[in-house]
């Protein structure tokens, strides 16, 4: 994890924290990265005093285990992850090379399987996918520690 001074507006006051992690397309990806999102975490709040809840490490997983597991689906080969905390939010970062965008389903209750991108975008305060000179690269983010009523606007999904 690396605190690395990058700032909404460009300038060098703020720091973000982040960790990026090449995922080889084998088997062990997908544990790996929640072990590796968890783990990114718990360094943030010990070591940089974060409050981070458990609904958010919770939610990280989550997030992290479907996007992992969407890109080994469909974009068999070379991915990321990329983690990074600026502010309240963990944004999370999946680049896989399909340039293929995904998309939500429409509503099933009937349907079995295949619910991950609507529960992924369910869960993100903001969700964005967006094609890359190479491939595709899915951003979540996620609130540090659990909403009140006032503290955060609502969900907003670019």
């Amino acid at each position: 994890m690396e605190a690395v001074p990058v700032g909404e507006d460009g300038t060098p006051h703020e720091q973000a924290i982040q960790s990026t992690t090449a995922l080889h397309g084998d088997d062990s990806d997908i544990s790996r990265a929640r072990h590796l999102a968890a783990g990114f975490l718990a360094r943030a709040q010990a070591e940089h005093g974060l409050p981070v809840s458990q609904r958010a490490i919770d939610l990280t997983q989550l997030v992290v285990s479907e996007l992992v597991t969407n890109a080994r689906k469909y974009a068999p080969g070379p991915a990321t992850l990329n983690l990074r905390i600026t502010g309240v939010m963990v944004e999370i970062a999946v680049w896989d090379c399909d340039p293929v965008l995904p998309v939500a389903r429409a509503a099933d209750a009937g349907r079995v399987g295949q619910h991950g991108l609507e529960i992924v975008m369910a869960v993100a305060h903001r969700f964005e996918a967006r094609r890359e000179v190479v491939g595709k690269r899915i951003t979540v983010h996620l609130t540090l520690a659990d909403e009140t009523d006032d503290a955060l606007p609502g969900h907003q999904i670019l």
